[in-house]
């Protein structure tokens, strides 16, 4: 019998976190613990209010069906995640959360990391970039100076923060990323291609809407930089789609229901011929962790939801100069 817990977060940022879906001051989760046999796995599901989820409902249809929860017969974390899909079908966050939690139980339950399960090489793994999100000129630069890093990650929204790009490439070296979120129009993106070229930008994720493909394709034509699919790619329905428009997809965890699916979704890209990056939801530790062992599997990280949140000091992965590793 597995006993199902739950608990609510709220963590502050360590600034206010703008990007073009607006401030947040906060980044509430649901906690999920799963116990077995004397051993207990935890996953993470950040709220996301531009998807309509709460943690409250996350927790609410997730109390209504503990009993069945319950009574599941401990096996192979891909049959769990088919359950908890079938149980949970309009709710990939919730069942994020438990995929995680069944998989973190699992590698307790054989003694060694998922990534040691996955027979992956632990030493080629891509460093994580730390992001800045849209302020003032003089904030982001602040802020890169208070964080020196190999890798940034720029949020934009419009056009005019080009001179905030220019300011920071100005001041540093280090590689450099654009995370519009959907926010460019196909002619101003077309405009700002020769910009990002000159400023020697690594990525640009996400300019365009997400149903924006016919716009994605022709960028595609005309981009030197590789375009990463983040809003437009949402679970695994979306990768084949997205190989159409996007020379890459970054894949999230919480959106696309949890590590079962993100696994496959990795392999299909790569038969797609597709880039791989990971992202967070600003996740703590817990949600970082789990995905930090798919680090082998990546051409790009960005797992800096712990350097962005206010929390206490980390307990199972630290960061150097990018790099995430375990503590022990």
């Amino acid at each position: 019998m597995l006993h199902i817990r739950f608990k609510f977060l709220n963590t502050p940022f360590r600034h206010p976190f703008t990007t073009a879906h607006g401030i947040k001051t906060h980044q509430p989760a649901l906690l999920v613990a799963i116990q077995f046999n004397g051993l207990k796995g935890i996953g993470e599901a950040p709220a996301i209010h531009y998807y309509n989820v709460t943690t409250e409902s996350m927790a609410e249809e997730l109390q209504r069906k503990t009993p069945v929860l319950s009574r599941y017969a401990y096996t192979e974390p891909e049959r769990f995640w088919h359950f908890c899909h079938h149980l949970f079908p309009n709710n990939p966050f919730l069942v994020c959360a438990l995929d995680m939690a069944y998989w973190d139980l699992h590698s307790k339950m054989k003694g060694t990391r998922l990534y040691q399960l996955w027979d992956l090489d632990w030493s080629k793994r891509p460093p994580t970039d730390y992001t800045i999100g849209i302020d003032t000129p003089e904030v982001m630069l602040q802020k890169m100076r208070e964080k020196p890093w190999p890798v940034y990650k720029i949020k934009v929204s419009e056009p005019a923060h080009l001179d905030v790009l220019r300011a920071l490439r100005a001041e540093t070296h280090a590689t450099l990323r654009v995370d519009a979120n959907a926010a460019w129009s196909l002619e101003q993106a077309r405009e700002l291609l020769p910009e990002m070229e000159q400023l020697n930008i690594e990525l640009i994720e996400q300019p365009l809407h997400k149903d924006d493909l016919e716009g994605m394709k022709e960028l595609k034509k005309l981009s030197s930089i590789p375009l990463v699919a983040d809003e437009s790619c949402v679970g695994e329905q979306d990768v084949k789609r997205c190989a159409e428009g996007f020379h890459g997809i970054n894949i999230k965890l919480t959106k696309c229901s949890g590590i079962t699916p993100a696994l496959r979704m990795i392999q299909e890209a790569r038969t797609l011929g597709l880039k791989v990056m990971m992202g967070c939801m600003n996740e703590t530790e817990i949600g970082t962790a789990a995905m930090a062992n798919f680090l082998p599997l990546l051409d790009y990280a960005d797992l800096d939801g712990p350097l962005l949140l206010d929390v206490p000091p980390l307990q199972q992965i630290r960061y150097d100069q990018g790099s995430i590793d375990w503590i022990s």
